[in-house]
């Protein structure tokens, strides 16, 4: 079955627009008739000139930074003049060594671009989601579930988002939607370089999950908040 989405009038914000998760939700949201405040704090490596494209404007900023994410969203509303949804997908994975052994910046380093840029982007897009009965989804990680060895601070971080998530999502209740999708191992150019003997055929690629980014902001699951949603397929 064929599915398709209208989102024509509409305005997504979509943070880490430059990677390839990132990229593939903000050119789903314009596909479907969006608005895209593409956003990240290293310039895209745009091949089709898909940031050059009407209606998508593209904002650097640091999202660990309040006054940069105060910044891009004032400049969104100067822009467009609303905000419907926001996809907090900025953040990245390390690992590798055990808690005894972990450094402190790494801590630091991933709670901030894993957890802090999911508040800050949703602080600040919140009083303009309330106005529009706008939807937050954020990236977790099934990870994030339980313990496991050599990457507990990733892990941390993510679980953040899932708490955070649930906090928005009842303080909002009835306003404003917020759920967090949890995939696993996304086929991208960089995993496949990290992992060049898995199974790529188990990975979910990141165009799946930005479908079901979708689904979350539009009206299908209105009555869904809170969530997180698997996103893993096989991997």
């Amino acid at each position: 079955m064929d599915v398709s989405f209208d989102y024509d009038g509409t305005v997504a914000v979509v943070t880490g627009a430059s990677g390839a998760l990132g990229g593939a939700i903000a050119r789903a949201f314009h596909e479907s008739g969006a608005s895209v405040a593409a956003a990240d704090v290293v310039e895209p490596d745009d091949e089709d000139d898909f940031f050059d494209a009407d209606r998508v404007r593209f904002y650097e900023g640091d999202f660990t930074d309040e006054d940069d994410v105060a910044r891009v969203v004032d400049a969104v509303i100067s822009d467009f003049g609303r905000i419907d949804h926001l996809a907090n997908i900025a953040g990245t994975w390390r690992g590798g060594t055990p808690i005894d052994e972990t450094d402190a910046e790494t801590f630091d380093f991933l709670f901030g671009v894993n957890l802090k840029t999911m508040f800050l982007a949703s602080k600040h897009a919140i009083p303009h989601l309330r106005e529009t009965g706008g939807a937050i989804v954020s990236v977790s990680a099934r990870s994030s579930l339980g313990g496991g060895e050599g990457d507990g601070i990733y892990r941390a971080s993510k679980a953040g988002v899932r708490l955070l998530t649930e906090t928005i999502a009842e303080e909002n209740l009835g306003v404003v939607r917020a759920n967090a999708v949890m995939p696993s191992v996304i086929d991208t150019p960089m995993n496949r370089e990290m992992m060049p003997d898995a199974d790529f055929g188990a990975w979910v690629a990141p165009e799946e999950i930005a479908r079901t980014v979708l689904v979350l902001c539009s009206d299908a699951t209105s009555v869904t908040s809170g969530a997180a949603v698997p996103v893993y397929g096989e991997a």
